[in-house]
C-alpha cells in the first residue's frame, strides 16, 4: 500500500501530476471535490464559493476536516488498488491526519514552480491570476493557502518535484515517484 500526496501553490502542476497517475491507472482523490461537493450542499457555486467554503469547514470542522471527509474515500480506493494518489493537500495539519492513518505507506510530493510561471500557466488555463475581473488574484490564493498551513506542509515534504522544466520532464519525473524510484 502507498498514499502519495501532493501540496502545492496553484499552478504549480498538481493537477498534471494527478493526470499522469491517472494514465497509469492509479486512483486519484481530489480533496477539492470535497470541497465542491460541500458548496453543492450548501447551495453555493464551487467556482465562485470554494475558498469561502474551504475556509468554513475548517472553521467549523477543525483544520483537518478536508482530510477526514477524504479518508473514506482514500479507503476505498485502496481496496481495488495498491497505490493512491490524493491530490490537493493544503496544510501540514492534513499531512499529520494522513501519516496518522497510514504511516510510513504516506509520502507527500511537493511540486514546486515560480510564481511567474504559475501565473502564466494559470492564464493559459483560462483562470485570472490578477483578478481584473473581480476574482480572487493568484497573490490572496496564494496567500489564503499559506494561511492554511501549506507552506509549513511544503517545506516538509518527503519529495520535491520542481516543474520548471519540460512538460515531458515533469511527466517523467512524477512517473519515477509514482514508481516509487529514488525522491
Amino acid at each position: 500500500m502507498q498514499v502519495i500526496g501532493l501540496v502545492g501553490l496553484p499552478g504549480s502542476g498538481k493537477s498534471e501530476a494527478a493526470a499522469v497517475a491517472a494514465e497509469q491507472d492509479v486512483p486519484v482523490v481530489t480533496m477539492g471535490d470535497v470541497i465542491r461537493q460541500a458548496c453543492r450542499d450548501r447551495g453555493l457555486d464551487p467556482a465562485t464559493d470554494h475558498g469561502e467554503v474551504a475556509k468554513a469547514l475548517r472553521e467549523e470542522n477543525g483544520p483537518g476536516a478536508i482530510a477526514e471527509r477524504s479518508l473514506p474515500i482514500i479507503e476505498d480506493a485502496l481496496e481495488d488498488s495498491d497505490t493512491v494518489v490524493v491530490d490537493g493537500i493544503r496544510s501540514d495539519v492534513e499531512v499529520d491526519r494522513f501519516e496518522d492513518a497510514f504511516g510510513d505507506a504516506f509520502t507527500l510530493v511537493s511540486v514546486e514552480a515560480p510564481f511567474e510561471t504559475r501565473a502564466e500557466r494559470l492564464d493559459l488555463r483560462g483562470r485570472d491570476a490578477s483578478a481584473d475581473e473581480g476574482g480572487e488574484s493568484l497573490e490572496a490564493r496564494d496567500q489564503r493557502e499559506l494561511d492554511f498551513g501549506m507552506g509549513r506542509a511544503m517545506d516538509g515534504a518527503d519529495v520535491t518535484v520542481e516543474n520548471t522544466r519540460s512538460l515531458e520532464a515533469f511527466r517523467a519525473r512524477i512517473r519515477e515517484v509514482l514508481a516509487g524510484g529514488d525522491p
